[in-house]
């Protein structure tokens, strides 16, 4: 019956990681109206960034994500209102993800990584037109760093948004073998 209590003690900037890690406790312990306090898109000290072709695991251009010390955290689609494209006169191949707001498809598989701060500015610059970096809708709500599109780079592009994502595209797309 006595007064009782309980600290959380990290390293400085980690108070959101301490207060995740004291909501779950404190509900743990007693009962807590109201939903828990969300988690974020990834780590702390990381930036969650969905990569939607050349960048998904067993992808070409994967290792520009391992050599950085990403992490991939979750397989996702994005919200209904984008489409993918088969971009032209790109090596590797890749797509281009573009949001149209009266669209509604499948929804785009996606890979969310983790990837460190300290390590984004780099990976970012490694980018190249038509391409860069945006925020995407995933089908949770949640939004996240992500690739997108230029609209000029759609001129020749075709369409395979039926295809959910690109990996499915690829397989369908590749000879058969003899």
């Amino acid at each position: 019956g006595l007064p009782f209590g309980v600290s959380f003690i990290a390293p400085a900037f980690q108070d959101e990681a301490l207060l995740l890690l004291a909501d779950r406790y404190h509900r743990a312990q007693v009962s807590v109206p109201g939903p828990p306090i969300p988690t974020a898109a990834s780590p702390v000290g990381c930036v969650a960034v969905a990569v939607v072709g050349a960048h998904l695991s067993g992808q070409p251009l994967n290792w520009q994500l391992v050599d950085r010390k990403a992490r991939l955290i979750a397989t996702r689609r994005t919200a209904a209102c984008y489409r993918l494209f088969d971009l032209p006169d790109q090596t590797p191949k890749k797509p281009g993800l573009v949001r149209e707001e009266t669209f509604r498809g499948p929804g785009i598989e996606v890979e969310v990584w983790a990837v460190p701060q300290n390590h984004f500015g780099s990976f970012v610059a490694a980018i190249p037109a038509p391409l860069g970096i945006g925020t995407v809708e995933l089908d949770n709500g949640d939004r996240v760093k992500c690739f997108i599109c230029e609209p000029y780079a759609l001129d020749g592009a075709e369409e395979i948004t039926e295809f959910g994502g690109w990996r499915n595209y690829v397989s369908q797309k590749q000879p058969a073998s003899v």
